[in-house]
């Protein structure tokens, strides 16, 4: 292949994400800008956004790869990933919205009025976004490997020296309109050299027999497979609501009618986008079935136009791909560093430096922190990495917004408890997986996809917790509650109901 393509594109995606970095530090002033956006984002920006930010490395290039490898089962993931904001529309996005905080740790102490289960939030925000990122940086190394033959943390380090400055320079209110932008540009890359694609393969007429084995195009097939299916099913229909760089996006809008305008808006966007990842693992079951036994699955989506077509055409068309896939990891990453960094910039820095400086230094150290890690581990398949990090935010932040925003019950206690356990167990079966240590038999399915289990534990201990010191509730419970469930229109200060803007956000 001629590198000189793909170098172009990724080039090209890489220098305008800077440009817009650029542009964010002229307009970027105060911390809300920072953070948040100054709330001011409104809901077809931000679903772009929104959609630009979650369709990361495991959706542009995990789906098609799981699907070469293991056939229809692993079509819930795409399935998994969009539903998921369906039950966010219904249950939380507008009274997030309303609770006026800038992160998740924002909310628990908001709730439950304790300045240790921010703390314990704060940390799983980190133990999430981290999880996340990693293998946003891997994809990016395996792009450029497979693209130009460099080495894997080449492509790791450009990805993340991007989103680093883009970051720093220009907080929320900038990597809003360059994820907007990354949303079409990935769309148009996937979809364009599909269209070839599959006229090449129509004109083909060529099949395979293992296009139609039973084993793969069956759903729950081999060991503990309905167990698998349904806890994957869980931790991506609730790890949604959990994801630090997701909800923070719920923050920018103006109000909570926005918000749920915004998250229709982006149930449609995933729609369509995750209509296109498997068909590229069809085709790849068709032309490029050796990848399974080399183990680079997750490079199908590189491989096929040059495979299939070949010459300037097939580069063409991989570069275009290749271009798609770094703004995947760079949209992606840059969430994600906002999230991590706006968590460690309020709870760590906040006492030393004011709010923006505290906000670069906290973005720059969690992107160069991650990419060390990421140096340093071996990696898995990028979809299943991803994975896990659905999992601990299913059995963490799930039951803490569901509780906190529908329960009157819930206490800083069991909220402390309930992050405590899910976390505990559900970081460790995580832990294990990483590292390769999950046994045979059941328990290493569960350690394998442990929402199942884990989930309903940290539901149980919240709840029990809550009831075990249900005379512990917040002092200001009954405002709080109005103030989540309230709409826009009218606001609660003290007791009284004001018009908005009236009192202070």
């Amino acid at each position: 292949m001629n590198d000189a393509f793909a170098i172009v594109a990724i080039l090209t995606v890489s220098l305008v994400t800077l440009a817009v970095g650029a542009f964010g530090l002229r307009i970027s002033r105060t911390t809300s800008d920072f953070y948040v956006a100054s709330r001011a984002i409104s809901p077809a920006l931000n679903a772009s956004a929104i959609s630009g930010e979650y369709l990361s490395a495991a959706s542009f290039l995990g789906v098609a790869g799981l699907v070469l490898a293991r056939g229809a089962d692993m079509l819930w993931y795409p399935v998994g990933w969009t539903a998921g904001y369906l039950i966010l529309l219904v249950f939380v996005a507008a009274p997030l919205r309303r609770s006026r905080a800038y992160t998740l740790p924002d909310f628990a102490e908001f709730r439950v009025e304790s300045v240790p289960a921010r703390k314990v939030a704060s940390a799983l925000v980190v133990l999430i976004g981290v999880l996340y990122l990693v293998p946003q940086f891997q994809g990016a190394g395996l792009t450029l490997r497979t693209l130009t033959g460099a080495p894997s943390w080449l492509g790791a380090v450009v990805v993340a020296l991007v989103v680093l400055v883009n970051v720093v320079s220009g907080g929320m209110r900038s990597i809003t309109i360059v994820q907007a932008f990354q949303y079409w540009l990935k769309l148009v890359a996937l979809t364009f050299p599909l269209a070839f694609l599959l006229v090449h393969w129509r004109r083909d007429g060529r099949t395979t027999p293992g296009l139609h084995a039973t084993d793969w195009i069956e759903p729950m097939q081999g060991h503990y497979a309905m167990y698998l299916t349904y806890s994957l099913i869980l931790a991506t229909f609730l790890g949604t609501m959990g994801l630090p760089h997701v909800v923070v996006r719920f923050y920018t809008n103006r109000d909570g009618r926005a918000a749920r305008r915004t998250t229709v808006a982006v149930l449609g966007m995933l729609s369509v986008f995750y209509l296109l990842p498997p068909l590229y693992g069809v085709l790849g079951r068709v032309y490029t079935s050796d990848l399974i036994a080399s183990g680079k699955t997750d490079s199908v989506v590189l491989e096929l136009p040059g495979r299939l077509l070949g010459g300037s055409a097939g580069e063409l068309l991989t570069a275009l791909l290749g271009a798609g896939a770094f703004a995947a990891f760079l949209s992606t990453s840059s969430g994600l560093v906002v999230s991590v960094g706006g968590v460690i910039g309020q709870d760590l820095l906040g006492r030393w430096f004011d709010g923006v400086t505290a906000f670069r230094i906290a973005g720059a150290v969690g992107a160069l922190v991650t990419l060390g890690l990421t140096l340093l581990s071996s990696g898995l398949a990028v979809a299943h990495a991803v994975e896990l990090a659905f999992a601990v935010a299913a059995s963490t932040f799930c039951p803490l917004l569901l509780l906190g925003i529908w329960w009157r019950g819930l206490t800083a206690r069991g909220a402390i408890a309930g992050l405590v356990v899910g976390g505990g167990l559900s970081a460790s079966a995580v832990l294990a997986t990483m590292l390769g240590a999950s046994p045979a038999g059941w328990f290493g399915a569960v350690l394998a996809q442990p929402a199942l289990c884990t989930v309903p534990i940290a539901f149980a201990t919240m709840i029990g917790g809550s009831l075990l010191t249900k005379g512990r509730l917040p002092a200001h419970l009954g405002q709080t509650m109005v103030r989540l469930h309230t709409p826009e229109d009218v606001e609660l200060d003290r007791g009284n109901y004001h018009p908005e803007g009236a009192v202070g956000g």
